[in-house]
């Protein structure tokens, strides 16, 4: 399930009460094998999660669509769209540029 412009349902993660690196690890490694281009919708509890989701897209060269109207309950949804070549961070610590 993926969108790249064609109309199709976005991808849905549920990333549930994480906090921001758990949260971040995870999202990492969901999006690496997504083509580029698609949509992923993610549910995120946290409060702090568009801040950081929007720092790390920037970091990472993924695009952060913003809050989308949350469809999948009452839990605050975030819309991205995966870059064609996102830039790495270091294993252990997704908001630091891998150097």
């Amino acid at each position: 399930m993926t969108d790249t412009d064609t109309g199709s349902t976005p991808v849905v993660i549920d990333g549930g009460d994480r906090a921001c690196v758990r949260l971040l690890l995870e999202l990492r490694g969901r999006l690496a094998v997504l083509p580029a281009g698609t949509i992923v919708h993610l549910i995120a509890a946290d409060p702090a999660a568009p801040l950081d989701l929007a720092a790390w897209c920037h970091m990472t060269g993924h695009v952060y669509l913003g809050p989308v109207p949350p469809p999948y309950g009452d839990t605050p949804t975030y819309g991205l769209r995966v870059a064609v070549a996102p830039r790495p961070t270091q294993p252990d610590s997704p908001w630091r540029p891998r150097t």
